[in-house]
Order: structure tokens, then C-alpha cells, then sequence
């Protein structure tokens, strides 16, 4: 399945219970306001990658759908939890088209509601794991997701510190988002195989293929962060630039750039004193040195890489889907 439309409607279709399982779960609390600040931008949609990734990875170790279900939802509020807190603490308006939670029911209340959804996390896979999961195999799973978080926080706080370092590399920039984001993919990857009790082998090759999709999908990302169109990417375009994030493209740019054009990156990288034209410059300029191209090249490498890691499965429909999912990550428009 490698059509965009394709892999859009299946991540519609296979992840709708999960969606269902999320809305129980965080329907009826008090006070209803904490519960609708938790609600908000899962509500608001996103590609529910992540819990797509659990299922289909479940599927492919031999399991079931409904078994991946409750870890599936876990995963997917972990993510928005990490999401909340993110928008905080970059200051970001919109999520997903949508004012973030911060700015709508105000700083507090966005912190305690990230709070709440990671409690969730923890209720949907005690409360409902499937039976036929032994104690040990939901407290690997738990493991699983509490390394992943503690990777994520690590990552997050990296992508903190770099803006105001000076000596970032290529190397510290691939650690980052392997913390950030890949750390998460991976978990969810494993996670689905435990669900369908998988072999070790069967785990790691899963674990392997989410690790490497998940650099290739930040990479992507961060290209999207410049080049994409705001109203389909639902938040500012650029917004990495004014932060002065050292994404690949920019560590490259930094690098290859020759006086004029380093002039234009650092006035873009001065915070909210750089003006949209200057934002426009800068992109333009990143395209001339080639960094834009740089960085898509490191995403198809980190695609293939992902791909070696599933030869050892089985083929099915599943094995499929994920394929499908890693060619959706580097040619998606948001």
C-alpha cells in the first residue's frame, strides 16, 4: 500500500477503535474542565500514527486487533500527553489547526491535563490488557513505554539546549530525534508484537524498523517545518527557524553556508525580532546550499534501513501496511 490516499483511509479504519477505547476513557471525570482540557487535541485529531504502527505491528507477529487495542490507546495518549507539555513549552498557539490546550484553558490547567492522560496511560494497560497476557508480559510492555518516556524527556530536553549551543553536530542532532521521537515509534512497534505474545526476534526486528522510521519521519518533519503549507500543517510554518532549532537542515546549512548566506540563517534564527521575509529568506537560502536536499536524502537513507529490518517477518497484509506507513512518513504533505 504505498498511495497516499490509501494509507490515509487505513489509518482511518484501523485506528477508529482506538479512538473509541480513548473516549471512554476520558469521558466523566471532575472537574469537567481538567477532562476537556485532556480531550482537546486528541479530539482534534492527528494521524494516529502511533497507535496504527501497534496494531499493525501486532497483525504482523499474528495477533489480533482487539488485543493491541488498550496498548494501542495508551501509546496514542502518551504521544498527546508529551504534546501538551511541548506547546508550553515552545510556546506554540496551534496543534492540528487548533488553539494548543495552554491557550485555551491556560498554562495550569494544559500542565495538570498532560498529567492526567499520563495517569491514563497506566490505567488503560493495567484496567484492560487482554487476558491471555501473562503478568510478565504486561510489565515487559509497561517497561517498554516507561523507556520510551524517559528517552522522550531526554530528547526534549536536548531540543531545549540546542538552540542556545553553538557546536550541535549532525551526530547530536541524530541522537536527539532518536530519543524524541524514534524512542516512541519504537515502543509502540514493540509493544503491538508483545501484545500478539511474539518471539524475541520478532520484537527486535519490529523494534528495529520503528527505530529507523522514526528518523526518517522527524527528518520529514522538519523539512515540513519550512517547506509545507500552514493551513495543512495546522501550526506556523518556520516557527523552528524563529526558535533557532538545529535541525539537520540548519546544522548542514550553518555549515555549508558562505558569508551572505549565514548572514540571512542568523537574522532568521533571532527569535520573534525575525520578520516573516526574513523566515522566506532563509528557506530559500537552505534550499540554494542544498540543505533541504541533504536532509531528504538522510530520511530515504534511514527508509531503507527500516525496511532491511523487516525482511526476517513473515509476509502478510500487515507487513504490507507497515511498508506502506514507512512511504507514507517521507512523502506525506503535513
Amino acid at each position: 500500500m504505498s498511495n497516499v490516499n490509501e494509507i490515509q483511509s487505513s489509518l482511518i479504519e484501523t485506528t477508529e477503535p482506538v479512538n473509541r477505547f480513548i473516549d471512554n476513557l476520558l469521558l466523566g471525570g471532575k472537574p469537567p474542565q481538567l477532562y476537556e482540557a485532556s480531550r482537546h487535541i486528541v479530539i482534534a485529531g492527528g494521524k494516529r500514527l502511533r497507535p496504527y504502527l501497534t496494531i499493525k505491528s501486532c497483525q504482523a507477529s499474528g495477533g489480533n486487533v482487539k488485543d493491541a487495542v488498550p496498548f494501542a490507546a495508551a501509546l496514542e495518549i502518551l504521544h498527546n500527553f508529551t504534546l501538551i507539555h511541548d506547546d508550553v513549552m515552545d510556546h506554540d498557539d496551534l496543534r492540528r489547526g487548533k488553539p494548543t490546550v495552554h491557550k485555551k484553558f491556560g498554562e495550569s490547567m494544559a500542565i495538570l491535563a498532560g498529567d492526567l492522560l499520563f495517569s491514563k496511560v497506566y490505567q488503560a494497560v493495567l484496567d484492560f490488557s487482554p487476558g491471555h497476557l501473562s503478568s510478565d508480559a504486561i510489565i515487559t510492555a509497561l517497561q517498554k513505554m516507561t523507556d520510551a518516556i524517559i528517552l522522550v524527556c531526554e530528547g526534549q530536553a536536548l531540543d531545549i539546549s540546542y538552540p542556545t549551543a553553538a557546536d550541535v553536530t549532525e551526530d547530536d542532532y541524530i541522537f536527539m530525534i532518536g530519543a524524541k521521537t524514534s524512542a516512541l515509534f519504537k515502543a509502540c512497534a514493540e509493544v503491538g508484537a508483545i501484545a500478539a505474545r511474539a518471539s524475541g526476534e520478532v520484537i527486535d526486528a519490529l523494534g528495529g524498523f520503528a527505530w529507523n522510521a522514526g528518523l526518517a519521519f522527524q527528518i520529514t518533519d522538519d523539512i515540513l517545518g519550512l517547506t509545507a503549507d500552514e493551513l495543512k500543517l495546522g501550526k506556523p510554518v518556520g516557527s523552528d527557524l524563529r526558535e533557532g532549532k538545529k535541525t539537520i537542515i540548519m546544522i548542514h546549512g550553518l555549515k555549508n553556508a558562505d558569508l551572505s548566506q549565514l548572514t540571512i540563517l542568523k537574522r532568521a534564527m533571532s527569535g520573534q525580532n525575525a520578520s516573516d521575509e526574513d523566515i522566506e529568506n532563509a528557506v530559500t537560502t537552505l534550499d540554494e546550499i542544498g540543505s533541504i536536499t541533504y536532509a531528504k536524502n538522510k530520511a530515504i537513507r534511514y527508509t531503507q534501513e527500516a525496511l532491511e529490518s523487516l525482511k526476517t517477518l513473515k509476509e502478510t497484509a500487515a507487513k504490507e501496511e507497515l511498508i506502506g506507513l514507512l512511504k507514507y512518513f517521507v512523502n506525506r504533505e503535513y
